[in-house]
């Protein structure tokens, strides 16, 4: 039997192909086109919630938005992030005709059905060790927050529960505020 040879897609040659359109999109995972549901209207609702409460915390110290695309690894990887916020030195630097390179310094991931625990695991894995300072794992069917840092800490939040806001000079996020509806 003959072998068929692959090779890895760079960011370059993604970048190449037709923009997305309609219900799906696609990621660069590891240099393999990867495809990608649109988010549902209550997945978005608690992306630009989160946003919404981040903003005005983030003041003049970085930016705070949704769909943040980055480049994790610099050639064969090219994520979105579902919320993220970057400090203002990394955004200042960031070349304009690129991505973010490396990871957001926080990155916020609102589970969907479609997620799955290895999927989130290797998300907080290679985004934690290309500088992401934070990574937050939001369920809205538990109402939720699990928080991870570099050093291998992971602390999970509830309604009724605060987040401490390490990255946003000192103040606490409540729980129960990100799932109003």
């Amino acid at each position: 039997m003959a072998q068929i040879k692959t090779r890895l897609m760079t960011v370059e040659e993604f970048r190449a192909l037709p923009e997305d359109t309609g219900e799906v999109y696609h990621e660069l995972r590891h240099g393999e086109l990867v495809q990608m549901s649109r988010p549902k209207l209550k997945h978005w609702r608690t992306q630009r919630r989160i946003r919404q409460l981040l903003e005005p915390l983030a003041t003049e110290s970085g930016i705070v938005d949704t769909e943040i695309a980055f480049r994790a690894l610099p050639e064969y990887e090219l994520r979105v992030a579902d919320v993220g916020f970057v400090f203002m030195e990394r955004w200042g630097e960031a070349d304009l005709e690129d991505n973010l390179h490396g990871a957001p310094d926080l990155v916020i991931e609102v589970l969907s059905p479609s997620n799955s625990a290895s999927e989130i695991l290797e998300k907080k894995t290679l985004y934690l060790k290309n500088g992401c300072r934070e990574f937050w794992v939001i369920d809205p069917k538990t109402r939720q927050v699990e928080v991870s840092a570099p050093n291998g800490v992971t602390r999970t939040y509830q309604e009724g529960q605060e987040i401490p806001l390490t990255l946003f000079s000192g103040g606490t996020l409540v729980v129960r505020s990100i799932f109003c509806e």
